[in-house]
């Protein structure tokens, strides 16, 4: 199997990708109304700039988000009738014209995907692991001016109009399913025990420009949402996770990104995919080894692949798929994939 992974230098909102070509959106934004996004959104639209320079926080908070919303149009014109956006996005609390307030940018993103036909699915609450101290800010113990820390983001989850992309029964999705204690625990809204970066990126003020989400956010989206031979867009692409997570995952990716320094990094984070996609196999099956040895004797089902029982007749076809090489050919990453065994 070989999958392609595209990276285009450019704003998303001007695509060059056709109508209905791709299957899954994973993608994080830049958020309106953290300062590290001011001068982004400054340069995107002088307006904004001009808002936050006389304390406009609403106008701000609302120029912002137009700027998105031309990227969630391109999204609805490119993803397949049915196909899943799923996107990453935190509130923001900030002190404007001498006022703390929440900016609910949750809110906002919702709305404007459904402005554009898109359905909205549940959410999934992802808890940030934090070094705060205290929980709260303002006036510690003394009532009414203490605010909660926010501690959470939001992965808001889309259809694209109300139809799906397979019937049921369709047999490539059996490959790609996942294990049942998988189901239980991705599918739960509310994500506690995502790991933090599996790469560290090493890049000065790159690392302060890039706020990469946890590798397994994406990876895990794409597991849930995809199969085998999709292909995955991340129309805010920063540092490449997305599309990392989509190579380990075997996964086609498209990439959009306004600044061309992130690209190299990218090349660097490559290099490993290959240890990296193994490592990810063989935790999983460690992983559903530990669930066989604590339900012994309750797994009804054997799989056709690993010497190991499983719970449902759906996951008996599981297949995993290792990186065993990756070259570069201009804008474009070639991973070549082999069925993994033991």
């Amino acid at each position: 199997m070989e999958t392609e992974h595209e990276i285009h230098v450019g704003n998303a909102s001007e695509s060059s990708l056709p109508d209905d070509s791709i299957d899954l959106v994973v993608t994080s934004p830049p958020y309106p109304m953290i300062e590290m996004w001011d001068d982004l959104f400054s340069r995107l639209n002088s307006k904004i700039g001009d808002a936050l320079e006389r304390e406009d926080g609403n106008t701000a908070f609302e120029l912002m988000h137009d700027e998105l919303d031309a990227v969630w149009a391109e999204v609805a014109r490119v993803l397949k009738p049915g196909g899943i956006a799923v996107i990453n996005v935190g509130d923001a609390t900030r002190k404007v014209d001498g006022t703390f307030q929440l900016f609910p940018n949750h809110s906002q993103v919702l709305q404007g995907l459904r402005n554009r036909g898109f359905c909205p699915l549940p959410d999934i609450l992802w808890r940030k692991p934090s070094n705060r101290l205290t929980k709260f800010m303002g006036s510690g113990m003394l009532p009414p001016n203490a605010y909660t820390a926010l501690e959470h983001e939001y992965l808001l989850v889309f259809r694209n109009g109300d139809s799906r992309r397979f019937e049921p029964g369709a047999d490539r999705r059996y490959e790609a399913a996942y294990f049942w204690e998988e189901r239980n625990e991705w599918f739960s809204d509310l994500w506690t025990a995502v790991r933090g970066e599996i790469q560290e990126l090493d890049h000065g003020d790159l690392r302060e420009r890039s706020a990469a989400f946890p590798f397994e956010l994406p990876y895990r989206l794409i597991s849930m949402f995809s199969v085998y031979g999709d292909t995955v867009f991340d129309p805010f692409w920063g540092t490449g996770t997305t599309s990392l997570a989509a190579m380990v995952a075997g996964r086609n990716s498209v990439g959009y990104e306004l600044e061309s320094d992130f690209t190299g990094v990218f090349e660097e984070r490559v290099e490993t995919a290959d240890d990296l996609s193994r490592d990810i196999i063989r935790a999983r099956l460690d992983d559903h080894r530990e669930f066989v040895r604590e339900h012994d004797g309750s797994l009804a089902y054997d799989s056709n692949q690993y010497d190991f029982p499983v719970k449902t007749s759906q996951e008996q076809e599981i297949q995993f798929y290792e990186v065993t090489d990756v070259t570069r050919d201009g804008t474009r990453f070639l991973a070549t994939h082999e069925p993994y065994s033991e």
